[in-house]
């Protein structure tokens, strides 16, 4: 089986992160910060015309017609920028929620007891009843804890939206879609921390050269291009075969790699990479709230034992 890219996934990789960059770049993602929990609407509606979420919706429907492999990469590109947002229950969500795809409305779901952009959403999929804020660890995403039973990536299709709106149907929301999707954020998180550590040692001087000279910080950069290319293979390969235990395992492999790396990357700068004004530690909240998403490191290991 042959998972490298083809000419046109290298073009649409290309082109998300050419919007992207020009779109969400540093400085707005700084001021998304600052914001505090309000999401850019005028952002959205450009991701939802430049087809980001009707990406896997069918030509005849309005969509562009690609697959799970194309959504992959265009979520790798956008867990590097760390874009904020519910973006993978609104791509989830479109053809079954009115405006969905559009980047019109945007959509949220409960997941393993926590939903996230609660407050921004229009449609919520899954019982929210009584849910309450929760202090999150990443500024860019805010959280609600649902009470009841906490499950594995519950994320209702059969939910309601707010002001009592059900969506349409077209097909149920499942745990190993929202699982790979957000292991592809990850992965575009670690390989954004592992070019960030690499070029921080190649400027940073110490002892009159550069730091990047030093075994241990050509050892600690050597394996967090390991950790994410491994984890990259992994999510490639399930978004072609679709499996779910092999979703499990490149989503246990892309938690690892986006939290190891951020981390390796802290380390690189030293006490630098300690302070707001860096975005090393963005990254590394950012993995921590990812890695409760989708599929948890316990669950995914049940899938992965039980399918032994």
């Amino acid at each position: 089986m042959d998972f490298r890219l083809t000419d046109d996934q290298k073009a649409l990789k290309a082109g998300v992160r050419e919007l992207l960059a020009g779109r969400f770049g540093r400085e707005a993602m700084r001021a998304a910060v600052e914001a505090g929990g309000t999401l850019d609407r005028a952002l959205w509606r450009e991701l939802g015309a430049a087809g980001f979420f009707a990406l896997r919706l069918p030509e005849a429907e309005g969509g562009v017609g690609l697959g799970l492999p194309e959504a992959v990469l265009v979520f790798e590109e956008a867990g590097r920028v760390l874009l904020p947002g519910p973006l993978a229950a609104t791509h989830l969500a479109a053809g079954a929620v009115d405006g969905a795809a559009e980047g019109e409305v945007v959509v949220t779901a409960v997941d393993g007891g926590l939903v996230e952009w609660l407050d921004e959403a229009d449609v919520v999929l899954g019982d929210v009843t009584g849910a309450v804020a929760v202090r999150s660890v990443d500024p860019l995403t805010p959280l609600h804890r649902v009470p009841g039973p906490v499950g594995g990536a519950a994320v209702g299709a059969g939910g309601t939206g707010t002001g009592g709106t059900r969506p349409r149907g077209r097909r149920p929301v499942s745990w190993p879609e929202v699982a790979l999707l957000t292991a592809a954020e990850q992965v575009g998180s670690a390989a954004r921390t592992t070019e960030t550590a690499v070029s921080y040692a190649r400027t940073r001087v110490q002892f009159g050269q550069a730091i990047g000279a030093f075994q241990a910080v050509k050892h600690l950069c050597a394996q967090m291009l390991v950790r994410t290319e491994v984890a990259r293979a992994a999510v490639y390969a399930a978004a072609v075969t679709g499996d779910p235990v092999e979703i499990a395992g490149a989503k246990l492999l892309a938690d690892e790699a986006a939290v190891d790396c951020a981390r390796d990357c802290l380390q690189v700068h030293g006490g630098m990479g300690f302070t707001w004004e860096a975005d090393v530690h963005l990254h590394l909240k950012r993995a921590w709230v990812r890695a409760e998403r989708g599929l948890t490191r316990a669950r995914a290991e049940e899938v992965e034992a039980l399918a032994l």
